[in-house]
């Protein structure tokens, strides 16, 4: 520490030799505001100066070696780098700094004993608690010097008088204790169940426990960080394999995509996520094709090797042409006018988009779109209805427009939707969940019109398989045409958070026929 002081004096020493004169002396005197304007930039300036030179600490947590420092911020949050697999961001507080965790290396002493003495890890999670404990009370005490050294070596710098100089290095304290406070006061220990995840740790989902365990494991949120250290040294130890998802056997996993636009790239990505998730059934909520010609017919063949079943609704840019060459494919289950089929376990229902826009103009779509849209839907519920009164009660309703897809409300727990190319998580007024997905093929061609080529957006849906009502969700966004970043993030519903009403069973299901036994 007194070496990273001594390079702060330095540094004051320098900025002094160059200017032999106050900085208050080559102005005018400013107006009081502005001499307070002024002040509180020196002490932001300086107290940013002095984190980043010595407001860190080195801290051994479990086997790895870390680094803590807190940096200003506008959001909070804590963001941990594991180098060279990525990184994971926490929404643990909201105030004016962060909490950064880097891991520089695994020791391999302490990391080999608990890879030969496994039972050790019954004692990780205390042991962990205590070395964060540790370090963040050192960073603490490091932080708070820093931002007084730093606030009040530029105040003297600045103005050349002490008294000055000690009120920069009191205001900076000030500040930082109200940043503190303020973490302190919004802290979420819980924030380590719904990471978001980037680089190479997206590939690995599973490095915080699966759709089950983090619906079941709220209030273990030591047990919870321990299992994310223990998961990071097997991913150093298995060097260049990362670890498998493990799926829980509990849950089905329902990949939704939508809005392909005629990329090819897009099923390179679902196959691969089909194979990374272990995905039950993938759910096409529209728009894969751009115009819904005959000539285009040849994109959809990959889709026979996807391994899995892939249910799918026309959207507006795709024909009765593309809904016919999609049927003769033997894992494809097309939905339209309310048609249900069960597959995976879970009892689908839905209606093709009514409009095919290709051949119209972008004004008589506008016109016709909404009566359109609002009459699909309010026909897809009324199907909900009756299957229900049947006593075959539908789980997931899909639709391509939202306009649509909003009219079951009340009549099924979950509807997909896409068109919006971007991806929303809305409870309706009625309690029916609509998801809406953004486009897995990064809007298709118009990828390339803008600055910015779009991203590739999709989800992993975690559904119970004895409610069949929805766990968990995975948010994937991949970086657009000619862009490698990847970023996942868990979310959960509310009624699985600590102290909420769990949702009523569904009607039992008879053995025979796999359908819900009529009440």
């Amino acid at each position: 520490m007194a070496r990273d002081f001594r390079a702060l004096a330095a540094l004051v020493r320098h900025y002094r030799s160059r200017h032999p004169h106050p900085v208050s002396e080559l102005i005018s005197p400013p107006h009081p505001y502005g001499r307070a304007a002024g002040l509180v930039a020196v002490v932001l300036f300086g107290a940013w100066l002095g984190l980043l030179i010595v407001g860190s600490v080195h801290a051994p947590v479990g086997p790895m070696d870390t680094r803590m420092a807190l940096r200003p911020s506008l959001t909070g949050g804590t963001k941990i780098d594991v180098s060279p697999l990525g990184a994971l961001e926490l929404r643990s507080h909201v105030a004016p700094i962060r909490l950064d965790v880097d891991v520089d290396r695994l020791d391999p002493v302490r990391s080999q004993a608990l890879v030969d003495h496994p039972e050790r890890l019954s004692g990780l999670q205390d042991e962990v608690a205590r070395d964060v404990g540790h370090g963040t009370l050192d960073l603490a005490v490091r932080s708070c010097a820093a931002v007084v050294a730093g606030a009040t070596a530029l105040g003297l710098a600045v103005y050349r008088r002490p008294r000055r100089a000690l009120a920069a290095g009191g205001l900076a304290l000030a500040l930082l204790a109200a940043s503190g406070a303020a973490a302190y006061a919004t802290w979420n220990p819980k924030s380590v169940l719904e990471p978001k995840f980037s680089g190479l740790l997206s590939s690995a989902p599973s490095v915080v426990g699966n759709a089950r365990s983090i619906v079941s494991e709220f209030d273990v949120y030591q047990q919870e960080l321990a299992r994310l250290v223990t998961n990071v040294t097997k991913l150093y130890d298995a060097t260049s394999t990362l670890p498998a998802y493990q799926p829980d056997p509990s849950t089905i996993r329902v990949l939704h995509v939508s809005d392909i636009h005629l990329n090819p790239a897009s099923w390179k990505i679902i196959a691969s996520l089909v194979e990374q998730y272990d995905i039950n059934v993938i759910v096409d909520s529209g728009d894969t094709m751009d115009h819904g010609s005959a000539a285009e017919n040849a994109f959809l063949d990959p889709i026979e090797d996807l391994g899995a079943p892939y249910v799918w609704v026309r959207g507006n840019h795709d024909s009765r042409t593309t809904q016919r060459y999609l049927q003769r494919m033997k894992n494809v289950h097309v939905l339209d006018d309310g048609a249900a089929v069960s597959v995976a376990g879970l009892r689908f229902a839905g209606t093709g988009d009514p409009q095919y826009t290709p051949d119209r103009s972008e004004a008589q779509a506008e016109a016709e779109g909404n009566l359109f849209e609002e009459t699909a839907g309010i026909r897809l519920a009324s199907s909900l209805r009756d299957q229900r009164a049947a006593g075959i009660p539908v789980d997931i309703a899909v639709a391509h427009n939202p306009s649509a897809a909003r009219k079951t409300d009340g009549e099924v727990p979950l509807v997909l939707a896409g068109h919006v190319h971007h991806q929303e998580m809305e409870v309706m007024d009625g309690g029916t969940r609509l998801r809406i997905e953004g486009s897995t093929g990064g809007s298709g061609l118009r990828a390339v019109e803008g600055k910015y080529p779009d991203p590739v957006e999709t989800s992993v849906l975690y559904l119970d398989r004895d409610t069949r009502r929805l766990q968990a969700w995975d948010e994937i966004r991949l970086g657009g045409l000619g862009l490698t970043k990847a970023e996942v993030s868990r979310h959960l519903p509310k009624e699985n958070q600590p102290g909420a009403t769990p949702s009523p069973p569904p009607p039992s299901r008879s053995p025979e026929s796999g359908s819900p036994a009529p009440r």
